[in-house]
């Protein structure tokens, strides 16, 4: 029976490519688009390879995942930025840090704050025609 650490070790070449194709692009793909992205370096990759691959890449900190609630997104960049969602086209765009002035979290129950993740949803310039 192979350990958790075993499981993190195994197959670190899909990983690497999973990795590669999330950091090559800034779409924010599901696991189905990796999947197909995978399978151009890799053939006989499997659809539950790249979802634990992604789930293991998620808990080591290198990548996000972004759930809206109707399904998961990824994110190789993990600079603190934040995301709109596009309810009309469902695309998923980067909003940087700085363009959310003003932006203050009150921490009056004294948490300790590893990180903010922030989706906004609304309609994107493109769907609303100012392109």
């Amino acid at each position: 029976m192979l350990k958790s650490n075993d499981v993190k070790r195994r197959n670190t070449y899909q990983r690497k490519i999973i990795l590669d194709i999330l950091r090559s692009t800034n779409i924010h793909p599901t696991a189905d688009w990796i999947y197909e992205q995978a399978r151009k370096e890799i053939p006989n990759i499997s659809l539950g390879t790249v979802y634990r691959n992604l789930k293991i890449l998620k808990e080591s900190g290198q990548i996000i995942e972004i759930n809206d609630g109707k399904q998961s997104r990824f994110d190789g960049r993990i600079d603190e930025h934040y995301h709109f969602k596009c309810i009309s086209c469902e695309r998923i765009f980067d909003i940087e840090k700085e363009d959310l002035s003003g932006l203050k979290v009150s921490n009056k129950k004294n948490f300790t704050i590893h990180r903010i993740d922030i989706l906004i949803t609304g309609v994107c310039s493109m769907c609303n025609g100012e392109n």
